[in-house]
């Protein structure tokens, strides 16, 4: 797959450097992570902090930079450096992570800086040019696909190496219409992404490309008049360029109902359990509950999921509150109702363990995002004030356990 010879992709790549320099995403409010510590833009060649930008690259998997800078400001000041992320709590990355969803990369994030300290401790090596500058060393860690890798290596040490992100693919599959979904063609939209990338200015380039992605050759309404390339974009040419990335035929999401209890003690104490680490939110805490059995009703489903999951038996009074949430794989329905304990040790059946916990201390847990808003109503019902957002969450002083 090519785009035409080489002086067009010459051609491209000046053009678009140009665009960049004076549109780009170039200040150190948008990207601090691309500036040097004093903050200038690196010279060619110039090293960045990996770490930062490892950490960068990872919230950027599947997250919008507007959304991923005020994580990505709040994880670097509690941990600045290799040697406090490797020796972190898992509790406490979580606790960061919370609300920025895929919570799975936060734990190999975790992992990985283990990962990595031990195999830079084991070649007497801790500095910034002891870092791994080639791509078996960044594939090596957990959660680092080829993509990420490659942006790493270019943004950090201004090495040529191509990206693949989801504004990359977008923008390849409008300058070539391809007729087929990227996906399905991934080792040619790899070869393109090599053929484009300036060798001499990688570090430029790759964010050069993804900005254009991200801020006019965008999914909807993609801002034709303004972009670079649109001389060499056969989408363009064609008029059609929103038809681009072609997809498959979307699925309909599986919907299920789920019921939720939150169990209060005599002392007033919230009944809290935390997941197996396995699976989209392994490892966070959350309100015990589970699905809807097929003629089950909400109350039995409460009741019964209380009983395998924890052991205890409740008394299932009002309704709380009913949510809906979407993830990338199925809809959900909270149906949440407040409940007594009556009687049973909690044990954790199906769980890490589980913690009795006062209503406003839940904000010290770290919770899937859609228990936010149960949280909330919780508060709410209780006569409490909403939970303190500038609180410090790796100083909170933790609940006794309940096991």
């Amino acid at each position: 797959m090519a785009i035409g010879p080489l002086a067009d992709v010459e051609a491209l790549r000046r053009q678009l450097l140009i665009w960049w320099k004076v549109h780009g995403r170039r200040s150190p409010e948008q990207k601090p992570w691309m500036f040097t510590p004093d903050g200038r833009w690196p010279q060619p060649g110039e090293p960045l902090c990996a770490l930062a930008t490892w950490v960068a690259e990872v919230m950027l998997q599947q997250t919008q930079l507007r959304v991923v800078l005020p994580y990505w400001r709040r994880w670097m000041a509690a941990f600045p450096d290799l040697a406090s992320l490797a020796a972190a709590q898992e509790h406490d990355v979580l606790l960061l992570w919370q609300g920025l969803g895929y919570y799975s990369r936060a734990r190999r994030l975790l992992a990985g800086a283990r990962q990595m300290g031990q195999a830079l401790a084991v070649n007497g090596r801790s500095g910034l040019a002891d870092w791994p500058r080639y791509l078996e060393g960044w594939l090596a860690l957990p959660g680092i696909g080829r993509s990420t890798a490659g942006s790493i290596l270019s943004s950090a040490f201004d090495l040529p190496h191509p990206i693949l992100d989801g504004n990359v693919k977008r923008v390849l599959a409008r300058l070539i219409a391809s007729p087929r979904p990227p996906a399905s063609q991934l080792a040619a939209f790899w070869r393109l992404s090599e053929q484009l990338l300036d060798p001499q200015r990688p570090r430029a380039f790759n964010q050069a490309l993804m900005d254009l992605g991200a801020t006019v050759c965008t999914p909807r309404n993609p801002g034709c008049g303004a972009c670079p390339l649109r001389r060499h974009c056969a989408a363009y040419a064609a008029g059609n360029p929103a038809d681009y990335p072609v997809k498959d035929a979307p699925r309909e999401l599986p919907f299920q109902v789920i019921g939720v209890g939150v169990v209060r003690n005599a002392a007033g104490e919230v009944l809290i359990d935390q997941r197996l680490n396995e699976g989209l939110l392994g490892g966070l805490w959350e309100f015990p509950g589970g699905k809807q059995e097929p003629g089950e009703s909400i109350h039995a489903t409460i009741a019964r999921e209380l009983r395998e999951e924890l052991a205890i038996e409740a008394d299932v009074g009002e309704e709380l509150i009913t949510l809906e949430h979407a993830y990338s794989h199925k809809r959900l329905r909270f149906v949440v109702y407040l409940c007594t304990w009556l009687s049973g040790e909690p044990r954790p059946l199906a769980s890490q363990q589980v913690r009795w916990v006062d209503p406003g201390e839940l904000g010290d847990y770290p919770f899937p995002a859609a228990n936010a808003r149960i949280i909330a109503a919780l508060h709410e019902r209780l006569g409490l004030a909403p939970a303190d957002s500038g609180a410090d969450p790796l100083h909170a002083e933790k609940s006794r356990s309940a096991a």
